[in-house]
């Protein structure tokens, strides 16, 4: 055992817990549990019919492999010795059920993963709300859409961090009942106007949609050639910014608001941003609640030179401005013993590092090499499609970038220099100018570096479209980082295809690599499973989880088609990168265990409901099973050895097939045929076609509501 391997065993809880059994199977260690609507069953289970492709390399005693403490250390070490990298591929806005509710295997709108479930036993399936206009009560269910509903794109719904209360509706147990989602969306736009009733009852409907391999078939290949997580929540019950930061941090500063109280400050503005000279303002207080933008970079940033950018297309009003965020992160983490004196690099020491004192003077004595990372968006700095050695930032969506948020990085000449534009990863990764390892994150944006356009592949929904329409879809639909209301499904999946292919493509890169695919949350979409509550906030609504987000694990070393039900968060992928990395928990730092054992007090906990606990005021990257790691994605026989790696030929797609949208549309039976992936409605003949009428851009194109 390594001596920073035993550092982290004495860290808070053991990493010899890691992943430690919810219950044993005293006939064979078997890992199980109890995840809603499933019942009893094993962990990990493999996903019915593999393709010729991946049979050979999925087994039913895959599913088996004992999760019992014994084995968590050789387990680890084997992990640690062959994968180098861990790639995040970083999305936006889908719910599991939304893009996955009908993958076979998965507990899903139709099955638990195991059999059949009925409609009056999956929370939130009916979902009603009351038209104003009509004086009744409405019903809706989910219903799939497709290429004849132009699928690949469609307007976002409702995800601020007041709205997903109102949709998880948590009940006075402290379960979410899953069933406010209609009711949202129609009562955001119906007041009193003929316009605002149609588009209520629209989006009332488009929240209960969802898709399948039709409309994004890479998602399903990879997710049936791999392993899918069907049990992973957004760490925080809000918008992309505070899951952009939970996805570093674990956290969306719960820890400073115990720090410092929920207030913020009082700034002047001192610079314009993208032309446009701001007033004075105040800072919104930890923790996050809604789509801030970054302290750096904002009108209240006073760098000269060097400053962060601005995303010209974001809301920088002076009321929308996050504080300096100050608590630890993984970049932070990572930094190992150098930690220190890369800090003294920050050009505002005082302002940026007051709640990571101690976890610096902890890290510089850890023994730790440092391990690289890099954060890689669109459109943060020059990208290909610029005109001009200048970078617009036309594509930069400043809110997704969690990095930027803190101070420690955003303002140290030493962090923020890994910060860089998604053109940069392919250069970087063409060029070999990647690191000998570490955690590369990748981002998309409001438009495509491929030059790509939205496919309209029916030209006639919702109705015949103009010119002008096909025109607007066009030009609003381009972005791809999956967000609903400006990416394309398909851009999305093509742009995570040429970062896989160049991954796979190089053969000793693949086989020192782990890559997720995940999400920030859920956009508001419909999911039937309720998150388990495990914060409360100022405001006295849920804070952390939200609804249930898909993840897709990809890797030589991966379980082969299979589905893991290992319950988590972003923390999922702290702790699964803090096992590969030999790094202490976030949880265990000084500052941050400090801020969690001073939030379980009465002042914290008057927020919850009677009697609730605020012990997750704070990163959850200990081991615990409100929280497991990743690790069950990954086969043990395959780390060690015994079973050969597999092939990068299951990860990589054809160039042609990438370029060419819409993906497999020239395929004979479409393209789930194409992938060979039968979806679970298809398998049990239940049919869900749209509402009559139903209007995918009811914001887009509101003349068809």
């Amino acid at each position: 055992m390594t001596i920073a391997f035993t550092k982290i065993l004495a860290c808070g809880a053991a990493l010899a817990a890691l992943l430690a059994p919810a219950r044993a199977d005293p006939a064979g260690d078997v890992w199980r549990g109890e995840f809603a609507g499933q019942g009893k069953q094993s962990l990990v289970r493999q996903q019915p019919d593999p393709t010729p492709d991946v049979a050979p390399f999925a087994r039913e005693d895959d599913a088996n492999l004992a999760y019992g403490a014994a084995t968590q250390a050789r387990f680890i070490r084997a992990l640690q010795k062959k994968v180098k990298f861990v790639f995040v591929i970083f999305n936006e806005n889908q719910s599991f059920d939304n893009e996955f509710g009908t993958f076979p295997g998965a507990n899903g709108l139709y099955s638990d993963g195991g059999k059949p479930r009925a409609a009056a036993n999956t929370p939130g399936f009916t979902q009603v709300y009351f038209d104003k206009t009509l004086g009744l009560a409405v019903s809706v269910q989910p219903f799939l859409i497709g290429p004849r509903q132009n699928a690949t794109f469609a307007d976002s719904t409702d995800h601020s961090h007041k709205g997903l209360a109102r949709k998880i509706d948590v009940g006075p147990d402290g379960v979410a009942r899953m069933d406010g989602f209609s009711a949202d969306e129609y009562d955001r736009y119906a007041h009193g106007t003929p316009e605002g009733e149609a588009k209520g009852r629209q989006f009332a409907r488009l929240v209960m949609s969802h898709i399948d391999c039709e409309t994004i078939p890479f998602f399903w290949l990879w997710a049936s050639h791999f392993t899918i997580f069907d049990n992973i929540f957004a760490a925080e019950d809000g918008p992309s910014s505070p899951n952009a930061v939970a996805m570093i941090a674990g956290q969306a500063g719960e820890s400073q608001w115990v720090g410092h109280g929920a207030k913020g400050q009082d700034f002047r503005a001192a610079a314009p941003v993208c032309g446009v000279t701001f007033p004075d303002g105040a800072t919104r207080p930890a923790p996050m609640l809604n789509d801030a933008q970054p302290f750096y970079g904002s009108q209240f940033d006073r760098t000269a030179q060097n400053r962060e950018p601005a995303g010209c297309r974001e809301y920088y009003g002076s009321t929308n401005i996050m504080a300096n965020l100050t608590f630890a992160s993984l970049p932070l983490s990572l930094l190992g013993e150098t930690a220190k004196k890369v800090a003294e690099a920050d050009l505002n020491q005082i302002f940026d590092l007051p709640d990571v004192r101690q976890d610096l003077d902890f890290l510089s004595r850890s023994g730790e090499a440092p391990a690289a990372w890099r954060w890689y968006q669109e459109g943060f700095g020059r990208e290909p499609t610029d005109k001009g050695p200048v970078a617009s930032h036309r594509s930069y969506v400043s809110h997704h970038n969690g990095a930027q948020y803190f101070g420690y990085i955003a303002n140290n000449p030493r962090m923020n220099i890994n910060l860089k534009s998604l053109g940069d990863f392919f250069e970087d990764i063409a060029k070999g100018r990647l690191p000998g390892g570490g955690v590369i994150y990748i981002r998309g944006g409001y438009e495509n570096i491929a030059g790509l356009s939205p496919p309209i592949q029916n030209p006639n929904f919702p109705a015949p479209l103009a010119a002008s329409d096909s025109a607007a879809i066009r030009a609003s639909k381009a972005g791809d980082d999956d967000h609903p209301g400006y990416s394309d499904r398909q851009i999305s999946e093509a742009m995570a295809a040429r970062v896989i292919n160049a991954i796979a493509g190089d053969e000793k890169l693949w086989s020192e690599s782990a890559i997720i695919i995940a999400y920030d949350e859920s956009d508001g979409h419909y999911d039937h499973v309720p998150p388990r509550i495990l914060a409360y906030g100022p405001d006295r609504l849920p804070l952390a989880r939200g609804a249930r987000v898909p993840l897709i694990l990809i890797s030589p070393y991966a379980r082969a088609h299979a589905v893991s039900s290992a319950e988590g968060d972003h923390n999922a992928i702290i702790e699964t990168i803090n096992a590969i990395f030999a790094r202490a928990p976030l949880a265990s730092l000084p500052d941050e265990a400090r801020a969690l054992a001073a939030g379980d007090s009465p002042g914290f906990n008057q927020y919850g409901p009677p009697g609730f606990h605020q012990r997750f005021l704070g990163p959850r990257d200990l081991p615990a099973p409100e929280s497991r790691s990743l690790l069950s994605g990954f086969d043990l026989g395959r780390l060690e050895g015994t079973r050969p790696p597999l092939p990068a030929s299951l990860a990589m797609i054809p160039d042609a097939v990438v370029e060419k949208l819409p993906h497999y549309g020239d395929a004979p039976g479409g393209a789930c045929q194409a992938i060979g992936v039968v979806p679970e409605d298809r398998r049990q003949h239940i049919e869900a076609p749209p509402p009559p009428g139903f209007n995918s851009l009811p914001s887009t194109l509101p003349r068809y509501n």
